[in-house]
């Protein structure tokens, strides 16, 4: 799969049906594969934490997660056209997973949530075959692997936030008997209900950002970042220009 650099991290030029078809040849041929979300915060993250940005970089897929990275690829005149996100990701695995029999695992997020967002799951999908879930407030590690294993899952959903998540994933990959690993953030949240996600309109406006920055003005700080992101974009671009330029 062609991946883009930004600002040393590895971003895959994909779409969704290309990678939903890799997802499933992946199973199929016994595969094991790690996906990441790639958003401006990640990439702000990795830059600061050597370790993180290894974990992103050595992911099987690096999907662009967020409305950032697109503009990213359009100033560097590269073909990311459109955004990959992770619970649409989640989504359409579910559905992948209805329609072949692959057995998913949940872990993460607050007890209740969990168990609604598994509820909501088997609700929406007839055939979906969620072998085993916990919670993210369980702290032994060795437990929570066993029984992951023991669910013997072809999907591993974590719901740990970022960095966390990728951490956890990329700590246990080789003891996870799984052969897809996503790292999900708060769709846990959204699939039990618990959070509202943007209308439809709004997602495709590329606006989400903003939907949810008014649903949680806390965000604000956060959101500043991709200021940050985008000009430390432009400015490696004008370094590269005058590197070739020499």
């Amino acid at each position: 799969m062609e991946k883009e650099k930004i600002l040393g991290i590895d971003v895959c030029v994909t779409t969704y049906e290309e990678l939903r078809n890799a997802i499933k040849n992946d199973i199929e041929k016994n595969k094991k594969s790690y996906i990441v979300t790639i958003n401006p915060e990640k990439v702000i993250k990795a830059k600061k934490d050597e370790s993180l940005k290894k974990i992103l970089n050595n992911a099987q897929y690096q999907i662009p997660d967020g409305i950032g990275i697109i503009y990213a690829s359009k100033i560097k005149k590269g073909n990311i056209k459109s955004r990959i996100t992770g619970i649409d990701t989640m989504e359409m695995i579910c559905d992948l997973s209805n329609k072949e029999n692959f057995r998913i695992f949940m872990y993460g997020a607050k007890a209740d949530i969990i168990e609604k967002a598994k509820q909501k799951l088997e609700e929406q999908y007839e055939n979906i075959n969620i072998c085993g879930y916990i919670n993210g407030y369980e702290n032994d590690e060795k437990k929570i692997i066993k029984t992951i294993n023991n669910s013997n899952p072809d999907i591993l959903f974590v719901a740990l936030g970022s960095p966390k998540q990728e951490k956890f994933i990329s700590k246990n990959f080789n003891k996870l008997n799984c052969k897809i690993l996503l790292g999900v953030g708060g769709s846990f949240d959204v699939i039990s209900g618990h959070k509202k996600r943007a209308p439809k309109w709004v997602q495709n406006k590329g606006l989400e950002w903003l939907y949810r920055l008014i649903k949680e003005p806390k965000r604000i700080f956060r959101q500043t970042k991709i200021v940050s992101f985008i000009f430390d974009v432009i400015l490696e671009k004008n370094i590269n220009n005058k590197r070739r330029c020499k």
